[in-house]
């Protein structure tokens, strides 16, 4: 099966014990966005495909905090990670 070809992707990290909000830690286009997609699968990351939330964190810096405005749309972002992890660490 071939492979999917992304157009853009965008990583996020938080720690809920160091920062304010989500930061942007790598983004990129084509190879680059197929590379981070490929990076988070070898790392069991869960990964959500969300074109919308990805044209606005694309607009972001690297190491940039997410602005107030996407914060619910990240927090949904973020319990689909957290509901994903959860269902992992269930037997």
């Amino acid at each position: 099966m071939p492979k999917k070809i992304y157009k853009k992707a965008v990583a996020l990290k938080y720690d809920r014990q160091k920062e304010d909000a989500p930061r942007i830690v790598a983004k990129g286009q084509g190879l680059v966005a197929q590379n981070i997609i490929e990076l988070a699968k070898k790392n069991n990351i869960p990964i959500k495909d969300d074109p919308d939330l990805i044209e606005v964190l694309s607009s972001l810096e690297i190491n940039e905090e997410i602005p107030s405005e996407i914060y619910v749309a990240v927090a949904e972002l973020l319990a689909f990670v957290y509901s994903m992890n959860s269902e992992k660490s269930s037997p």
